[in-house]
């Protein structure tokens, strides 16, 4: 059984579908390793135990009178307590929702239940996904699987520590402040933020349990041990939402490589604005350097849209003004209190790239954000005419360090890291995934390797937007020759 945890999901699917494998021995297997290591962790919050064994048992009778129901028949696995699934809790962290049981799929849950999946149970979330971390009142401190001292971060921390700690083979994230690809960093593992509206929200805490518009920047995506299973996941998540499906069909183009020979690499390693460690950047240079050896077509980016400082402030105001609907009246007149306070003062003050924004964002008129949204269409516009006109795919920091210590210090603006012995603000570890997040462009978490105390990093890639499948390639190739891959912790 042992065996079986260490391959691709895609792997064992088939394993399941080939009647190689049960249903019923791999979940009451993967179920025992959730009992024996989630106390240490903390990542599986909640656990349908006996309904996921009577499901395996169903499958396994399926499959032997010869119906499939799809490529995931059988496969048990975890999911982001922020996707309602009906009959489970979902609370998205809240103390609000702790009585919130829907009576209804998210759409992305429903495609796995037709695809053949088993929703073994939930993994926990910062506060309404709201944090680079994962912990809050109702269901505690999710510890990282490499050292416990340390956040596997958020706001899809409990996927992803689930993930490297082996107790589910597949996980769905959601993104919007680097929600997947920050904890895929600092836990090990792979994650894909998606091409923008491909992935139905319809069912995702937040917004507020029954909305049905998709959120703007917000996507859900795949989290898994392997690039494989990327796209293995993806396949069969993204799609139109029910009520739009008969007039429109995903169709992601095929990677525009399918090897590293001749593939068009631009690369941005470091920005003013926000400083990356040197362990970090050392080993993203030295992939580089591997990628031309092997015949990768490799340089630096020289496109102006990449800087943080044109890039930053644009992305905090629309932040803010999504995050904003669900401030209450004293939360908006305090950011607008605070707007005036920086804008008065800001030039004697140390504030974060952008930060200013965030406030402006909260309270800013329509007009406004209407405004600021064709500032970002033209800028999303010029990047795809200015570099990925040549280039196949930008790698990128995800996040300037490994995992941070826990930290629950509020106000969370506050809070620091550090970068190379100096303190930079908290929000540094937003400013990397910002360009994919405003402009909506696929982004993969790849990981690349360890710092000296052992924790795990990865390489950004991100590509045009729709180049899903190019990313996700990418990430594959880095596996094939050795640059990137998961290993378990200890």
């Amino acid at each position: 059984m042992n065996d079986w945890n260490n391959q691709s999901a895609r792997n064992i699917a088939r394993a399941l579908r080939d009647g190689i494998l049960t249903s019923e021995a791999l979940t009451g297997e993967l179920l025992a390793r959730i009992r024996n290591r989630n106390p240490a962790l903390n990542a599986v919050i909640h656990l349908e135990e006996e309904q996921a064994m009577e499901q395996a048992r169903t499958l396994d009778e399926e499959r032997r009178q010869g119906h499939i129901r799809g490529l995931l028949h059988g496969m048990p696995m975890t999911i982001k307590d922020v996707w309602e699934v009906s009959g489970m809790p979902c609370t998205a962290g809240s103390s609000g929702l702790r009585e919130h049981v829907p009576e209804r799929d998210a759409d992305v849950v429903q495609r796995l239940r037709d695809a053949g999946a088993i929703i073994m149970g939930k993994t926990n979330v910062p506060v309404f996904a709201s944090d680079l971390q994962t912990y809050n009142r109702l269901h505690g401190v999710t510890n990282n699987p490499y050292d416990p001292s340390r956040t596997p971060g958020g706001s899809s921390g409990g996927a992803a520590a689930a993930l490297a700690a082996g107790m589910t083979p597949l996980e769905v994230g959601s993104d919007l402040g680097g929600s997947i690809r920050t904890p895929a960093h600092f836990c090990g593992v792979f994650g894909h933020k998606p091409s923008r509206g491909i992935l139905s929200l319809r069912g995702h805490i937040p917004g507020p349990p029954g909305t049905l518009s998709q959120p703007d920047m917000a996507e859900g995506g795949p989290m898994a041990r392997c690039a494989d299973d990327l796209e293995f996941l993806l396949e069969i998540i993204a799609a139109p939402r029910p009520h739009e499906g008969p007039h429109w069909r995903l169709a992601l183009p095929k990677p525009a490589s399918e090897t590293l020979k001749g593939t068009r690499v631009v690369t941005r390693f470091d920005d003013p604005v926000t400083p990356v460690e040197a362990t970090l950047t050392q080993r993203y240079e030295a992939i580089a350097e591997t990628l031309s050896e092997l015949g990768a077509h490799v340089s630096p980016a020289a496109a102006s849209q990449l800087e943080h400082t044109r890039l930053l402030p644009l992305y905090h105001n629309l932040l803010g003004s999504l995050l904003g609907t669900g401030f209450k009246p004293k939360q908006r007149r305090n950011l607008k209190w605070m707007e005036r306070f920086m804008r008065v003062f800001g030039r004697w003050m140390r504030i974060p790239v952008g930060l200013d924004q965030y406030a402006v964002g909260v309270n800013q008129s329509f007009l406004n954000y209407i405004q600021n949204h064709e500032r970002r269409e033209k800028m999303r516009a010029a990047l795809v005419d200015e570099l990925f006109s040549e280039a196949d795919v930008l790698l990128t920091p995800v996040t300037p360090t490994t995992a941070i210590l826990h930290d629950q210090s509020q106000p969370m603006f506050r809070r620091t890291i550090d970068v190379n012995g100096e303190k930079r603000p908290y929000t540094d570890q937003m400013n990397w995934i910002a360009l994919a997040t405003l402009l909506g462009l696929p982004a993969t978490s790849a990981p690349v390797g360890r710092d000296a105390d052992g924790m795990p990093f990865g390489i950004q890639i991100i590509g045009a937007p729709g180049q899903d499948l190019t990313t996700i390639r990418f990430a594959q190739l880095l596996e094939e020759q050795g640059l990137s891959g998961f290993t378990a912790p200890q």
